[in-house]
């Protein structure tokens, strides 16, 4: 049998760049496959380690999962502040509120710019989202979670604007969602940002 080249290149990293490896190879391999068709032994393969050495990083495969989900909101919410021109996007998202001077439709429009670069990571997260409906996949608590708390902050953001800031954040979310995944059948043929900029002048009209 072959053994793959990166099964004989075992250099030690330092744990905090092994980790970050370990989360961008899993991405790519859930982005490829959906997490039903990762196996440790794929992840373990491609960062050059054995699956007990991957167990010791990430303890179980439903652990490396919510690993991932938290590693690349994490990378997010950095890229995100660093489009808005703020110093930490971590502490006031979770709070459901943001500095002043950041109104709802900047934000959104920084979101899709920031999806817009990085379509193999939307595709990760469209794909568990997918799968997550069933409850008993390991991230569906997670999707959950983070689909009220995005509503909510969309929300809290949307008082400014309308009377009805629920409807409006479900609107909003909805269109976002929807024109990812068109665009991801067809990035070619279709300009995520600019589609954006397109619904949102209709979602924000006479707001």
């Amino acid at each position: 049998m072959t053994v793959p080249a990166y099964r004989r290149e075992r250099a030690r990293l330092p744990a905090a760049q092994r980790r970050r490896q370990i989360m961008e190879a899993t991405a790519e391999l859930i982005a490829e496959r959906g997490f039903w068709g990762l196996s440790m032994q794929d992840v373990a393969d491609r960062c050059g380690l054995t699956v007990p050495g991957l167990l010791h990083h990430v303890g179980s495969k439903d652990g490396l999962l919510v690993a991932v989900l938290e590693h690349r909101d994490a990378e997010d919410a950095r890229s995100l502040a660093a489009q808005l021109g703020i110093g930490d996007l971590t502490a006031p998202w979770a709070g459901g509120a943001l500095p002043p001077g950041v109104d709802l439709r900047r934000m959104c429009a920084a979101l899709v710019r920031r999806n817009a670069g990085q379509p193999e990571i939307v595709r990760l997260f469209a794909v568990l989202e997918a799968e997550s409906l069933a409850p008993s996949h390991p991230a569906h608590d997670y999707f959950a979670a983070r689909q009220e708390h995005t509503l909510a902050v969309f929300a809290a953001l949307a008082k400014d604007v309308t009377a009805e800031p629920h409807a409006l954040a479900r609107q909003l979310m909805a269109m976002m969602d929807g024109l990812q995944i068109q665009w991801l059948r067809s990035p070619q043929t279709n300009d995520l940002v600019q589609a954006w900029e397109d619904a949102a002048e209709l979602l924000f009209a006479d707001r």
